[in-house]
């Protein structure tokens, strides 16, 4: 009698453990449940579980383990170069891992790892209530987090790395366990490479009211005199009535009196199209930002930090942004660390997160919506993120964002050291100790 395929061998495995679902390739929402953002990702995973519990996810390793079974985890499956899903292996999805637990105090709370963004906002704000999160409502908060997390608070509060107060994994043998400190550093800028996190304790602050204003054309503001709860970001996109260029206002405090007059400070700046001004919610403001972004999309991404806009660096992007192809899924972004996050943390062990100088991150999508367009928006990304560091020469920092950098084509040490720097030999030795054995392979970053 020969031994069952690994497909059939889960199927059995499953069926013994009700609370798990499975989608195979043989069932009809398989393309749908195997589904990323990256719509050029066309992996095909063994077979898609869908865990309920912390005990689920437990399981899945610990079986997974014992059949030497390869195994990928998605939450959002938003990593731009669609790494959460792999041919063969079987992809473990935690989107019904989704609740919210707020502490006593109100100053935490804990989060399980399937929840987007626009999920724990949305909690979060029903209880007055807010903390770091990136801009685009599908997006797995647990990934963005643990991997730097620049967004719309940021200046205030500090990059979504710096709000981890814990987390509860699931290790290389199948146990659920808590970080300690030292894997704690690791997941604050390195995500899941310590392991399948169930959960995080994140800081969370009094949000009575959020303050957004977009305007269609204006210059960056000295942000050396911008107050804390203010965050400024520069974006160029196509909109169906054509190429815009807005910046991203946000006002994170009460007191909006003095949200309202730095935004007609920065209106007067240069002439608008249009403006808005308006208080509003976070679960509107999610919902505004989600209307701008395709759902899936074909391409890839380009990324640079620089300490200052040189008029050199000026004069690239905005003549890059004069040709930037015309797909909705073409963008150009620029976020700022400044506030808390800038600095070195008190502790070297705090964190992983290497880019801690003040600096801009350039955020260059060279996506598309339409496939045909995929190759060309590419190399108008390649080109421009090229022309920003020959004209940035000694501003561009050594270090880049994980979440935009393309890794494809790269070696392991290469990702290593151009995106945790000096951190690069921390990340590999708290790996080997945590996870010796490699059983976490199919990570961001891949470390072999």
């Amino acid at each position: 009698m020969t031994d069952p395929t690994p497909l059939t061998a889960l199927e059995a495995f499953v069926a013994s453990h009700p609370t798990i679902r499975l989608t195979t390739p043989a069932s009809p929402d398989f393309a749908a449940a195997r589904r990323v953002f990256n719509a050029g990702r066309l992996a095909q995973p063994l077979a898609v579980a869908h865990p309920r519990s912390p005990a689920d996810v437990a399981a899945l390793v610990q079986y997974a383990q014992a059949q030497g079974l390869a195994f990928s985890v998605r939450s959002g499956g938003h990593n731009l170069e669609g790494r959460a899903v792999v041919d063969g292996a079987l992809l473990i999805d935690l989107r019904a891992l989704t609740a919210v637990t707020i502490a006593a105090d109100r100053q935490s709370a804990t989060v399980q790892g399937g929840i987007l963004q626009h999920e724990l906002a949305s909690k979060l704000w029903a209880e007055g209530l807010g903390t770091p999160t990136g801009a685009i409502p599908d997006v797995g908060y647990i990934g963005w987090a643990t991997y730097g997390g620049y967004g719309a608070f940021s200046s205030h509060w500090g990059l979504g790395a710096d709000q981890i107060l814990g987390a509860t994994v699931v290790d290389p043998a199948g146990n659920i366990v808590p970080a300690d400190e030292h894997t704690l550093q690791g997941i604050r800028g390195a995500g899941g490479l310590f392991g399948i996190i169930l959960d995080l304790t994140i800081k969370v602050y009094p949000l009575p009211s959020v303050f957004t204003y977009n305007t269609n054309y204006q210059t960056l503001l000295n942000t050396e005199n911008l107050p804390p709860p203010l965050t400024l970001q520069q974006i160029a996109f196509n909109s169906p009535h054509g190429r815009l260029f807005a910046v991203i206002f946000t006002w994170s405090s009460p007191d909006l009196d003095e949200g309202t007059r730095w935004s007609q400070k920065i209106a007067t700046l240069a002439p608008l199209l249009m403006n808005t001004v308006a208080p509003t919610t976070i679960p509107e403001w999610f919902a505004g930002n989600g209307a701008l972004v395709p759902k899936t999309m074909y391409g890839s991404s380009a990324t640079h930090n620089i300490r200052k806009i040189t008029p050199a660096v000026a004069e690239v992007v905005g003549r890059n942004l004069a040709i930037m192809p015309d797909d909705p899924g073409t963008m150009f972004s620029i976020h700022e660390l400044r506030g808390p996050s800038a600095g070195r943390p008190e502790s070297s062990t705090h964190s992983v997160f290497a880019s801690r100088e003040p600096h801009f991150m350039f955020e260059v999508l060279g996506f598309v919506t339409d496939e045909k367009g995929k190759e060309g928006s590419e190399r108008w990304a390649v080109r421009m993120a090229r022309e920003i560091e020959e004209a940035g020469a000694g501003e561009v920092l050594p270090t880049a964002y994980i979440s935009l950098f393309k890794m494809e084509g790269l070696t392991s040490e290469e990702v290593l050291n151009k995106v945790y720097g000096e951190y690069a030999g921390v990340v590999r030795t708290l790996k080997e100790r945590f996870d010796p054995e490699n059983v976490f392979a199919l990570t961001v970053p891949a470390l072999k």
